[in-house]
């Protein structure tokens, strides 16, 4: 390829002086590098302002240094190639490559591969927050800089002229040993990927591990998830736990939560009124969704009370605690106000001694006596009762 443009230029060029054959090289690729960055790209920069999009605008600043510097430095690297320059200058062909030829191709790749990597980059931070679908994005753009740093390199050194064969050997050795010494990284790695394709959860989404963590994910890394709880405070879990275990999101599919609050009533009580009050307080409380509407639901006849559970919907499950504590005060409240009595386990105890004839009571229930195993002259009996509303 280089023979093929060296006899071009020279063919094109023979006619011409050396000094000639520079200064129009030279002046070509400025002039070009100058007409591209003050009329064209600045143009360019100020129509993709007013577009709706972000992306073309990203693509033409991120562009615009490797495109001014390509067609810059392209008459400098076409002097090296031109043998009649080559001939007349008292450095060799290849120290004229070394200092200006290999030179302005490295500047050249260096700042398409720069722009390469901002271009997604940049493209990440703008679509990662905006569809669930990207959250993963972040993990993406660190795997395309990678690639992008390694495949650099590679051609930094082929253009030095340096083979790469070696160091592709010497990289597979090196990355087994990588992998055996870092495969807890690995295996993050691997499981943010899993992640991602599973569509476990988003940034913002509320959730709750089998271990007991639970909290809002703020973060999703390469080797880590973080979670901020409802203390402010950040848990960072790997990847690959999260991949193994059992996650509960409670933002999904919707972000709204159902509220359970369970009530007891005492036997006796009117449960069409006792329905009708404990609708009415969740229907009057703010933060409970109206649709789906609150609801009561008798759950079973309980030894002391009737069971009763309400069901209602929050926003968001970090409402959750917040209003079942508002329920509870105004729930107790109100039964208060109307008489509704709310039963609790009581306990009866009678005690008697050996030497009364009639029993002392402490308590006028009828209950199961117990035996004391004490060795004293004096004995104590005494007598669990049953639980009582």
């Amino acid at each position: 390829m280089g023979n093929v443009v060296s006899r071009s230029l020279t063919e094109l060029l023979g006619e011409i002086g050396v000094w000639q054959a520079t200064v129009l090289l030279l002046g070509i690729s400025i002039g070009v590098a100058v007409v591209l960055e003050f009329i064209v790209l600045r143009s360019l920069l100020r129509y993709t302002k007013r577009t709706e999009t972000k992306y073309d605008h990203i693509l033409v600043e991120e562009l615009r240094i490797p495109i001014v510097l390509t067609a810059a430095l392209t008459g400098v690297f076409l002097l090296t190639q031109i043998s009649s320059v080559i001939n007349n200058v008292i450095l060799t062909k290849g120290q004229i490559n070394n200092f200006f030829g290999r030179p302005s191709l490295s500047v050249i790749l260096l700042a398409w591969a720069f722009a390469a990597n901002r271009i997604v980059n940049r493209i990440v931070d703008e679509v990662k927050g905006k569809d669930s679908r990207f959250d993963f994005a972040p993990i993406f753009s660190n795997i395309w800089t990678l690639v992008v740093s390694a495949g650099t390199i590679a051609t930094l050194l082929s253009v030095w002229g340096y083979s790469i064969s070696p160091l592709l050997g010497a990289a597979g050795i090196a990355g087994m040993a990588v992998g055996f010494a870092a495969r807890d990284t690995v295996a993050n790695f691997f499981g943010g990927i899993a992640l991602y394709f599973d569509d476990t959860y988003k940034l913002g989404d509320y959730i709750k591990l089998d271990t007991g963590e639970a909290g809002t994910v703020v973060n999703v890394g390469v080797r880590s998830t973080t979670l901020m709880t409802r203390d402010e405070v950040l848990i960072t879990v790997p990847n690959s736990i999260l991949n193994a275990a059992k996650v509960i999101n409670q933002s999904a599919p919707e972000t709204r939560k159902r509220l359970r609050v369970p009530i007891g009533v005492a036997y006796g009580t009117n449960i069409d009124t006792f329905e009708e009050l404990i609708i009415e307080i969740a229907s009057d409380e703010t933060l409970v969704l109206d649709n789906p509407k609150p609801r009561m639901r008798f759950r079973q006849f309980g030894d002391s009370a009737l069971q009763y559970e309400l069901f209602c919907w929050v926003r968001a499950p970090t409402q959750a605690v917040k209003v079942h504590h508002k329920l509870n005060r105004t729930i107790y409240k109100r039964l208060m106000d109307v008489g509704i009595e709310i039963p609790f386990p009581q306990r009866d105890v009678r005690v008697t001694t050996e030497d009364s004839t009639d029993a002392k009571a402490v308590s006028t229930s009828t209950d199961e006596s117990i035996s004391s195993n004490g060795d004293s002259d004096s004995g104590v009996k005494a007598v669990e009762n049953n639980d009582t509303v």
